[in-house]
This record gives structure tokens, C-alpha cells and sequence, in this order.
């Protein structure tokens, strides 16, 4: 069992920054890939970003390469999501997800939802023009 807490949510005006972590417990956090997807209103959930088990590899979605920065720290059970030059749309909830599988890299584990057996309960991101 995997527990997942996401934080760091919040308003912010378009072009602002914020940094989203997620706290993870439970089974071997180190072992496995780390996303993090979003959902807008209306709109079904969306990858954002992936980061490999090592953290030696990350993969983005267009729409955020260049503003958007996944990392994660083994020793303290935590990934990140550093977010620049927000845009409104940008707005949604967003979550933090486990990889199902074990040692995956970034291109390995990108993108599918049904990959990711663990979510957390997410965090509102919400920008403002």
C-alpha cells in the first residue's frame, strides 16, 4: 500500500511560479517512477510529467517543456513539481501517481494512466490572467 500527499496548490497569477511536492509512504518509494498528471474542469485527467526511479531520466508534456521541472528526493520520500511562467491554462486539480511497475525509466513509464496504480488526493493549481 502506497500513500501519496500532495501540497504547495494554491492562486497564483499568470506567469507566477509555484513548487508542488508529494509526500510518499509506504512500499519502496525509490524503486518506482513518479508522475504527475492534472484534470481541468470538464476535461479528463492528462499527463504532465514523469520522473524515472533513479531520477536520472524526466519526460514532459509539450505544454510544459521549458516551465515545467519534476524531481524527486529518494532520502526523503518526496517529488516535486516546479512550475514557471503559469498560465490560466495551466488551472486544474493536479496529482501525484505511482508507477505499477518496478525500475522504469522516464520514456518507459510516460503518459498512460492505467500505469500508475496509486494516486494522491490531489492539489488545486489555479491561474489567474
Amino acid at each position: 500500500q502506497v500513500q501519496l500527499r500532495e501540497s504547495g496548490g494554491g492562486l497564483v497569477q499568470a506567469g507566477g511560479s509555484l513548487r508542488l511536492s508529494c509526500a510518499a509512504s509506504g512500499r519502496s518509494f525509490s524503486a518506482y517512477a513518479m508522475g504527475w498528471f492534472r484534470q481541468a474542469p470538464g476535461k479528463e485527467r492528462e499527463f504532465v510529467a514523469v520522473i524515472s526511479w533513479s531520477g536520472g531520466s524526466t519526460y514532459y508534456t509539450d505544454s510544459v517543456k521549458g516551465r515545467f521541472t519534476i524531481s524527486r528526493d529518494n532520502a526523503k520520500n518526496m517529488v516535486y513539481l516546479q512550475m514557471n511562467s503559469l498560465k490560466p491554462e495551466d488551472t486544474a486539480v493536479y496529482y501525484c501517481a505511482a508507477d505499477k511497475f518496478h525500475l522504469r525509466t522516464a520514456a518507459q513509464a510516460m503518459g498512460v494512466l492505467s500505469d500508475y496504480d496509486y494516486w494522491g488526493q490531489g492539489t488545486q493549481v489555479t491561474v489567474s490572467s
